[in-house]
């Protein structure tokens, strides 16, 4: 299934599917993309790929990546509570 989302301060309408939105919650739960694939029975690179993806659609990053783990940006933070 494929959502369309209105984001007013960006280019317009996105395309978005259910599991890149239940990615991105199981994601920011974790604060890890590899614990994150786990709890979704994914391979981490698949995951990956689809936040990659979801990013390049919206035109920002949603997530900081480091050696410690991830964090939401500000970004997406703003996003989370509307998933």
């Amino acid at each position: 299934m494929v959502i369309a989302l209105n984001y007013s301060k960006k280019r317009g309408v996105f395309f978005v599917t259910i599991d890149q939105l239940r990615y991105v919650t199981e994601v920011a739960k974790c604060r890890s993309f590899n614990q994150a694939s786990e709890n979704l029975y994914i391979s981490q690179p698949s995951l990956s790929v689809s936040i990659r993806k979801l990013e390049e659609e919206l035109g920002e990053p949603l997530f900081v990546r480091s050696s410690a783990g991830v964090t939401l940006t500000p970004f997406g933070i703003e996003l989370l509570p509307y998933i």
